[in-house]
């Protein structure tokens, strides 16, 4: 008789248990750094950030506009190094000042000569001050959102 009242309690604990358990073993999703935008946040290399970073491309694949926020902190004007395929470019960042490609009056960067197609990742170098420089791979986008159709470069 007795066992037939712990059963119920047994069956309640192991059920609290088991569903109650997960969380012990899993991450917390709300602890993993990620970028919540359509580009990518580019690991810190030199004393400019670098934020949302993509390109658009047009159909082709041959050429691409770089769009990106990049963020100077510091004191002093710094110059960033942005590389595709070998082909090197340069941004010039305020002191204390944000420079946003593509969108507040600054023009994207255009890369020509490229063969990379939308819907994929391409590595880019990144470099400012006396850093080593990061190769990161960036997504490459079309004009299909509304926001990003005007980026398309002209074929």
């Amino acid at each position: 008789m007795k066992t037939r009242r712990l059963a119920p309690v047994a069956l309640a604990a192991a059920l609290l248990l088991g569903m109650t358990g997960c969380s012990m073993i899993s991450p917390q999703a709300t602890t993993l750094s990620y970028s919540p935008a359509d580009g990518v946040n580019i690991p810190a290399s030199g004393p400019l950030e670098v934020r949302n970073a993509l390109l658009v491309a047009d159909e082709s694949g041959s050429a691409a506009n770089f769009l990106a926020a990049i963020v100077n902190d510091t004191d002093a004007t710094a110059t960033l190094m942005v590389g595709i395929d070998g082909v090197n470019k340069s941004v010039r960042v305020p002191a204390k000042t944000t420079v946003s490609l593509g969108f507040d009056g600054a023009d994207p960067l255009l890369f020509e000569g490229l063969d990379t197609v939308p819907g994929t990742d391409r590595d880019m170098t990144f470099q400012s001050g006396d850093g080593e420089g990061v190769l990161q791979a960036v997504p490459v986008l079309d004009g299909t959102l509304d926001y990003l159709a005007d980026f398309v470069p002209e074929d």
